[in-house]
């Protein structure tokens, strides 16, 4: 109990200093910020702007033609690529199953060096969306970069369709792998090494803020000086910059500037946990490229801010990466921000998920040395939890640590048990897992041929009826083990199950530690208590609370209260089906991880512990 309240308030406590500490540029390329901004183009952008809504007369669809004379026309190398993808299932969210889409980009020549390294300035333009300024703005800059000498390193100005798939499929052909499926055309034109990329997002030319996003895809995380120069050019700009849509808090003296950034880092930890790429630079990320999405956010402030503003802060970005004479490596690169000028960094903020896991690792000592009473038998003990036993028996002597007990001994004196019995049940969870993970996607057909559903819905009713069915099957299951100290199974059996969460979860959070922080969170209070004696329909209650789904469900309502705008329950429950559709495909399309470590590790691990708990 000491050790699981010690984890939660430490983590708590992570928005408070000196746990959080300011941030500090660690590349000394990028240490100084005395360039002299000259972009002045903002009524070109907005010219530029104009024209590409007008020539995108078709919803959904990219004006190549337009946008390749108007890339030529300001001096860029340009290319298109073709590519094409047939999703698993209908993504009812963004209207689309076959895709196919043309990304053009153009490609600067460095007048000072060869091409061997460059940088990418993106922008994303999905079916839905209106990016037409940040468009315009990358034209602009491209002019104007056009007209500098100073440029050491290739600059790529790329324009994607469909918005994630478009930038996976270039990513993808740039350098020469397939890993998702997606159908390419190669590239024919190619820069150097990709150092950096700064992916933009504009729905409006007036903006009030610039929004940065961190979290990419799987949790991975931009270096943190990348993060750190955005934010010096925006306080030299006079631009309001955001994290998490949260202004940052300006007095970390009194109490309410801590309360703020621990908003702030909850919602980070959310997105994080969510393994979504909540950008198109969640995918650069992958490849080693250091990237950040500006969102440029209209509030309707007070403060607003025009196209050359937001040209000159990325002007200065640039030729400050530009300065760059290896890859950025310098900073973290695992962290958590409550503020854009603070930071968490990793060996502050892993305690928390250690104090977590110290539970487990206390309940599997405690369980090994009650169990060490019922199992005398110790030549059929297995290898591994005779190790873990002889820990216990450090104090004894060598030549009565293995003794069988004596006639008066208190001890049961009866046949041990392996872990052979025990394999139906751990079989048959695993293989709940398995068919969670394979059936939902490969039988959505056979579903929607006997039941009036659609393929996506019929992928996600079918996810649930596994995941409820998982419930009742491996109840008999223990019924092949010995009965005669029924003690011993159940105990043998959590023990495996106990030693098989705590791997889980430590290897998790070293990938994402904030999905292992809200697992550990979750599922560790659950485990530990769960017997099958005592108060059965609480720890009942208490296993179904603390379920991988259950805990899903609860993290959107928890989202959605951070960011002030609460959710009903049928709200919430459209919600959680909408996201367990997109975890599939994401999945399936980007290999986003969250849905097989679900299915294939923690739901059949939580299958063990519901066994142990209708244990007979």
């Amino acid at each position: 109990m000491l050790s699981y309240v010690a984890g939660i308030a430490w983590f708590l406590a992570l928005a408070f200093p000196p746990l959080t500490q300011r941030t500090y540029m660690s590349e000394n390329a990028m240490g100084s910020t005395m360039v002299e901004e000259q972009f002045v183009g903002g009524d070109r952008a907005r010219s530029f702007a104009r024209d590409f809504a007008a020539h995108r007369k078709k919803p959904g669809s990219l004006p190549v033609a337009w946008l390749e004379r108007s890339m030529r026309s300001v001096g860029l190398e340009v290319y298109t690529q073709s590519f094409s993808r047939k999703l698993p299932f209908p993504d009812e969210t963004h209207e689309r199953y076959m895709v196919s889409g043309t990304n053009v980009y153009g490609i600067l020549r460095a007048p000072r060096a060869a091409s061997t390294e460059s940088l990418v300035l993106t922008v994303p333009c999905g079916p839905d969306s209106t990016n037409n300024q940040a468009v315009g703005l990358l034209l602009a800059l491209a002019a104007h970069f056009r007209g500098q000498i100073y440029w050491a390193k290739d600059i790529i100005f790329l324009v994607t369709e469909h918005d994630l798939l478009g930038t996976e499929a270039w990513l993808e052909a740039y350098h020469d792998i397939n890993v998702t499926g997606i159908q390419s055309s190669p590239l024919q034109g190619r820069a150097g090494a990709i150092q950096a990329a700064l992916a933009l997002e504009l729905s409006t030319d007036v903006v009030t803020s610039l929004d940065v996003t961190v979290e990419g895809l799987n949790g991975q995380l931009p270096n943190l000086d990348l993060l750190n120069l955005f934010q010096t050019f925006c306080q030299k700009g006079g631009l309001l910059c955001t994290l998490q849509g949260k202004l940052q808090p300006q007095d970390w003296t009194s109490l309410d500037g801590p309360l703020q950034g621990l908003q702030t880092l909850l919602l980070m930890v959310l997105r994080q946990a969510s393994g979504r790429p909540h950008g198109p630079h969640g995918l650069f990320l992958r490849y080693g490229v250091e990237a950040l999405t500006l969102r440029g956010i209209n509030s309707f402030r007070q403060y607003k801010y025009d196209l050359v503003a937001l040209g000159k802060a990325l002007e200065g970005m640039f030729r400050k990466l530009n300065h760059l004479l290896e890859r950025l490596h310098q900073s973290f690169f695992f962290y958590l921000l409550p503020a854009l000028s603070r930071f968490v960094s990793i060996g502050l903020y892993m305690p928390a998920t250690g104090f977590l896991l110290l539970v487990l690792g206390l309940k599997i000592s405690s369980t090994l040395v009650l169990r060490t009473h019922l199992w005398p038998d110790s030549t059929q003990i297995p290898l591994a939890i005779k190790l873990w036993m002889q820990l216990h028996e450090a104090g004894v002597n060598p030549e009565e640590a293995g003794k069988a007990p004596g006639p008066g001994s208190p001890l049961l004196a009866t046949q041990g048990v392996g872990l052979a019995p025990l394999m139906a049940p751990l079989l048959i969870s695993q293989a709940m897992g398995l068919a969670l993970y394979f059936l939902p996607v490969l039988g959505q057909h056979i579903a929607t041929r006997h039941f009036p559903v659609a393929e996506a819905e019929a992928v996600v009713l079918t996810l649930l009826a596994i995941y409820v069915a998982g419930l009742a099957l491996p109840h008999n299951t223990h019924r092949v083990v010995s009965s005669q100290v029924p003690d011993r199974g159940w105990m043998t059996l959590k023990l495996v199950a106990l030693i098989y969460l705590a791997l889980q979860l430590g290897c998790i959070a070293l990938l994402n530690f904030s999905l292992g922080f809200l697992l550990a969170a979750t599922m560790v209070p659950a485990a530990a208590l769960t017997k099958p004696h005592g108060p059965r329909t609480l720890y009942a209650a208490l296993l179904v609370v603390t379920s991988p789904a259950v805990t899903l469900f609860g993290s959107l309502f928890l989202w959605r209260e951070l960011q002030e705008i609460p959710l009903s329950l049928a709200e919430g429950w459209q919600l959680f089906l909408t996201a367990l559709a997109q975890g599939v495909l994401e999945h399936y399309t980007y290999g986003a991880l969250l849905f097989p470590i679900l299915a294939l590790g923690l739901y059949p691990c939580w299958l063990l512990f519901w066994n142990v708990l209708f244990w007979k």
